[in-house]
């Protein structure tokens, strides 16, 4: 996994090198092996791949079915599906008498190092420095620890993921009393140590911190208090007609709006990908119902915004709103996790290319149905992204269960002809207006 590519200025491009190796550009590395006239190479600056690590609980749950892996939903016989990887470790039986169709989430990041290990093009170690467009190709300048090396491609996927964001609010917390959720596993002990932890955000990254925390609190652990600025203690909208708004079919409606009505529907439909399963939430409660009255104090409040934190000598102090009343108060606590989702890299490697790019009246890169980036003329190559579209492709864009469909159009794409057949209805649902 860790091989150079082959590709130099001098040498045959590749015809895609995939920048980032998360589940979505796994896929398509995995959907690509094989195919004899696609060439493709993916570079990543870690040295190997992980996923969650900071929130891999033992008995956390992937909020999709294993069928969301990085093939079976274009190609359910591939040899890198979930049931394969099953298979191949001697597990197929118990996971059928399991009957439940949703891994564990440890188990989930298993399959994905297992699909990693047979994969020749996938290079970790690399950096991407830079990128530009020579009027051919694209070359990348690629940092190899002491090296540079420079490698050429006749398209781009970019899927660099996301990074924790911290509100401005809370961000002038000092290390050693703050924390984001994604780190939560690596600075537990540390939270277990404190007297008061509070946890802001009610995403399931929150949930499941403040659900460790409980029980923990059950047991002679911290005060915990869980705070949101949302009007409940949210959960998953994942009644099965709403699902379908993560189909192709919802993909294709919503891709067709104009830009003000897919920004407004992006705001409406937080609970799709936002919310707390409701197992998560019957957890919570039933460790809440269990506890001892004598246990360190809890406490659950929403509707409730952080203003600002100041860290004093005797711990931290939060301000916040109440939405109702509007009316500001004070929140004293020693340890803050700060569960308050992620949002997209920047891109500096690309900075090159931004003269070339199209944007909307937001800013953003305009995305095409095809998932490439509108460019201008001059730039022949096509650039692709992997979930940064949420914004052009509606609440699928972070959905795993999208991933495989996103990377056979992005390969039937750039290989100009149907080297995976793509499904033609997914949903039950009409969305546009009939005819």
């Amino acid at each position: 996994m860790t091989t150079a590519p082959d590709s130099t200025p001098d040498s045959t491009p590749y015809d895609v090198i995939a920048i980032g190796c998360g589940p979505f550009n796994l896929g398509l590395a995995a959907l690509a092996d094989g195919l004899d006239d696609v060439r493709l190479a993916v570079l990543d600056s870690r040295p190997e791949l992980t996923w969650h690590r900071g929130l891999m609980f033992g008995d956390a749950m992937l909020q999709v079915s294993f069928l969301a892996d990085l093939v079976s939903l274009v190609e359910p016989a591939h040899r890198l599906s979930f049931l394969s990887f099953l298979r191949d470790n001697d597990r197929l039986y118990q996971f059928y008498v399991r009957e439940k169709f949703h891994p564990t989430r440890r188990e989930y990041e298993t399959y994905l190092r297992w699909c990693a290990a047979q994969l020749d093009s996938l290079h970790f170690g690399h950096h991407v420095s830079e990128v530009s467009w020579t009027g051919e190709v694209f070359e990348l300048t690629v940092e190899r620890g002491e090296s540079t090396e420079t490698f050429a491609a006749r398209h781009l996927v970019v899927g660099v993921g996301t990074e924790p964001a911290v509100p401005a609010a809370l961000a002038g917390l000092p290390e050693e009393r703050f924390l984001h959720s994604a780190d939560y596993l690596f600075r537990r002990e540390d939270l277990l140590r404190a007297g008061r932890v509070t946890v802001v955000g009610s995403g399931q990254s929150g949930a499941e911190c403040a659900l460790d925390l409980l029980r923990a609190n059950a047991d002679g652990g911290p005060a915990v208090s869980w705070l949101t600025r949302t009007p409940s203690f949210t959960p998953l909208d994942y009644s099965k007609l709403v699902l379908e708004m993560t189909t192709p079919s919802y993909v294709d409606y919503f891709h067709a709006l104009d830009e003000a009505s897919r920004d407004k529907l992006v705001k409406e439909q937080w609970r799709h990908y936002k919310g707390i399963s409701s197992e998560t939430l019957d957890d919570i409660h039933d460790v809440l119902y269990a506890r001892d009255l004598t246990a360190a104090p809890v406490e659950l409040q929403c509707g409730v915004a952080v203003v600002s934190a100041v860290a004093r000598a005797d711990g931290i102090e939060l301000t916040l709103q109440h939405a109702d009343s509007r009316k500001t108060f004070q929140h004293h606590c020693d340890a803050v996790v700060a569960a308050t989702g992620y949002r997209n890299r920047p891109l500096p490697f690309v900075a090159a290319l931004e003269d070339q790019v199209r944007r909307d009246a937001a800013g953003r890169w305009m995305i095409n149905r095809d998932h490439s980036v509108e460019t201008n003329a001059a730039l022949a190559g096509r650039l692709f992204v992997a979930n940064a579209d949420l914004h052009s492709h509606g609440v699928a864009a972070p959905d795993l269960g999208i991933g495989a469909i996103r990377n056979a159009t992005i390969l039937n794409s750039v290989a100009g002809r149907e080297v995976f057949r793509l499904p033609k209805s997914t949903a039950f649902t009409t969305f546009a207006i009939p005819g």
